[in-house]
């Protein structure tokens, strides 16, 4: 029964994505800059961003070489959680005067189902991509939207969820704001990211102030709208795979007392 369960996952997830792909290759419409855009950032910049995620890239390939070996069947769990973080951060949102624009992470649901250094490779290889076969990003500025993205999204969702899960928070409620507490905090740091290369001699933080409340109209209800997203599908897996997710992170995942939370723990 795991089997056919996983080889269904498998199968429509690759569908999703090949069909997502040709719609994307056969429909195309006007390019807008998709996370960070190629040209944008200094060279300075450019090195700095390339370093910190160079260290969380490596770390992340690491570990999952070590649990690779630990667990038996994650590698088909690692390509589920991948498909699903570039098929939830692919289809963008202008922002007209930021130079980027919004959309989902998939990144804080990634960093629950298999850890964030592992997300952050996952997420790193969804952005190259998407780079490569859809203009989305660029190759220049990769490593800064690995650092807002597949870095800041995992490790702040991922860390939202273990705190409240400690404070017995249900399940769903844990998960929601992972998702959507990750979600915004990658536009944080997409906005400190672009008010540093664009702020000139004006202020920094005036232009970091600017760019995050243009983001703001079409980000936070998206952040909303991915908590929930992210708070369903861990709930779902709970509570018909909770093995899947206690590989990674067993103690969040223990029952915990409660007389009202019922199947949704």
């Amino acid at each position: 029964m795991a089997s056919k369960i996983a080889h269904w996952f498998r199968t429509h997830i690759a569908l999703a994505l090949v069909v997502g792909l040709g719609l994307l290759v056969l429909c195309p419409a006007p390019a807008y800059a998709m996370h960070i855009a190629e040209g944008i950032l200094p060279a300075g910049w450019v090195v700095v961003w390339y370093v910190i995620a160079g260290v969380f890239v490596v770390i992340g390939i690491l570990v999952i070489k070590r649990k690779t070996r630990e667990v038996r069947g994650l590698m088909p769990l690692l390509g589920i959680a991948g498909a699903m973080i570039f098929l939830i951060s692919v289809f963008p949102i202008p922002v007209p005067v930021s130079g980027s624009c919004s959309h989902p992470c998939g990144t804080p649901l990634g960093a629950i189902l298999v850890g964030p250094f592992i997300s952050t490779v996952l997420g790193a290889l969804a952005l190259l991509i998407q780079a490569l076969f859809l203009a989305h990003g660029g190759f220049s500025t990769w490593g800064a939207n690995i650092v807002s993205m597949a870095i800041a999204g995992s490790f702040v969702g991922f860390g939202a969820f273990v705190l409240l899960r400690r404070f017995h928070a249900p399940i769903f409620v844990a998960a929601f704001a992972a998702g959507l507490l990750g979600d915004w905090a990658t536009y944080a740091v997409t906005s400190f990211e672009l008010a540093s290369a664009l702020h000139g001699t004006g202020s920094l933080w005036g232009m970091f102030a600017a760019i995050a409340v243009a983001f703001a109209p079409t980000q936070l209800p998206l952040g909303i709208l991915e908590g929930l997203f992210t708070g369903g599908v861990v709930t779902l897996v709970y509570q018909r795979r909770p093995e899947l997710l206690s590989r990674i992170i067993p103690r969040a995942f223990r029952p915990v007392p409660s007389t009202i939370e019922g199947g949704s723990q």
